[in-house]
């Protein structure tokens, strides 16, 4: 059975005097007049791609075109985190808090609990919507954690700042550390395998209520980079995502608590990123919110003279606002006050061209 793969592009700055002819991004402040039609074969091969107009697309579809069209273009609901809902028609900041002493950019900057809760405390007063607490670095290379040692470096920091009024994910592979984190209040399970490394970390996500971050990955952080491949990076992890939603649903978690990650870096070469990047767009397909997470990823530096982590803004900048242009919901980084800064720029381009002109 062939399938044909949605993604919207075309973008135009306003709606106005385009009835018909645009449609509206998942409730957000981008609107889109084309539609590439990425056609796979028997096996999910690409074998071609077609770009057509908006207008009168919907009269091609089938069944599952049609399911697709309708999750690219229905609104996301707000996400409710504790006492905070944080809507989502328009892209947030999650602020990474890594209190870790060998993260790839900011391992030991956040060593002790007071270090880790203020910079934290930073983040949020800077515009951060979540933070975003892990005790093990993912790295390329990087070796696991035991579950005590990571439970150790998170439970405090996530206590104070869910104590201080934050809305706080816990970014981790382990069930017992997820357990111990909601316990504590934490709002979010951000898991870098999608749930697939601890084999109880299903079950602890489908018996919360909070909102779970799937993120693609190819092998675990020890490997991932050793030899990355895929037919085409953009359609096998949609596919893998689309998979993996079915398999969290099946275990009890409903679709609405889901949000994605296609994983920049994890198991991706420079090529593979920037391909994702460009086709951002078509994840909207899958009907979950989405989340970006680019900051200071060493495909900057690749593309700038090798360029060291903390000396990577603007180039996580600029993948910033490529996500923000089509239609990512949460990103994550490193530099919140200068993503927050840039998003809001953003923002005022989008009310300025959505403000309809009246005649003098």
């Amino acid at each position: 059975m062939t399938r044909t793969i949605l993604r919207p592009t075309g973008f135009v700055d306003a709606p106005f005097g385009h009835d018909g002819k645009v449609a509206r991004l998942a409730g957000g402040m981008l609107w889109f007049a084309s539609v590439e039609l990425l056609e796979l074969d028997d096996a999910n091969r690409l074998t071609g791609s077609e770009l057509v107009p908006v207008e009168g697309v919907e009269d091609r579809f089938d069944e599952d075109m049609a399911a697709q069209w309708a999750a690219i273009t229905r609104p996301r609901a707000a996400l409710q985190l504790g006492q905070r809902t944080i809507p989502l028609d328009q892209p947030r900041v999650m602020g990474i808090l890594n209190v870790t002493p060998d993260s790839f950019s900011d391992g030991g900057e956040h060593d002790t609990v007071d270090a880790a809760c203020f910079a934290g405390a930073d983040m949020a007063t800077a515009g951060a919507a979540i933070l975003d607490v892990g005790g093990e670095s993912t790295r390329p290379g990087a070796r696991t954690v035991w579950e005590g040692d990571e439970v150790e470096r998170v439970a405090p920091v996530i206590e104070r700042l869910v104590k201080g009024g934050n809305a706080v994910s816990v970014d981790t592979r382990k069930a017992g550390v997820m357990e111990r984190a909601l316990q504590l209040g934490a709002h979010m399970i951000n898991d870098v395998s999608a749930l697939g490394w601890d084999e109880r970390s299903a079950e602890v996500a489908a018996a919360s209520d909070v909102p779970v971050v799937l993120m693609h990955a190819q092998g675990d952080p020890q490997v991932m980079q050793d030899n990355p491949s895929y037919d085409d990076p953009l359609v096998d992890i949609w596919l893998w995502l689309e998979d993996r939603i079915q398999w969290a649903e099946q275990r009890g978690i409903e679709r609405s608590r889901i949000i994605l990650d296609p994983g920049i870096g994890f198991g991706k070469t420079v090529q593979h990123n920037l391909a994702l990047m460009n086709g951002l767009a078509a994840f909207h397909g899958l009907g979950c919110p989405l989340l970006l997470g680019a900051s200071r990823k060493r495909m900057i530096g690749a593309l700038s003279g090798e360029a060291p982590a903390d000396q990577r803004l603007g180039g996580s900048l600029t993948l910033a606002l490529k996500a923000a242009d089509q239609g990512a919901q949460i990103i994550r980084v490193h530099d919140v006050p200068e993503t927050v800064q840039a998003l809001k720029v953003w923002r005022g381009l989008k009310d300025e061209a959505l403000t309809p002109k009246l005649p003098l």
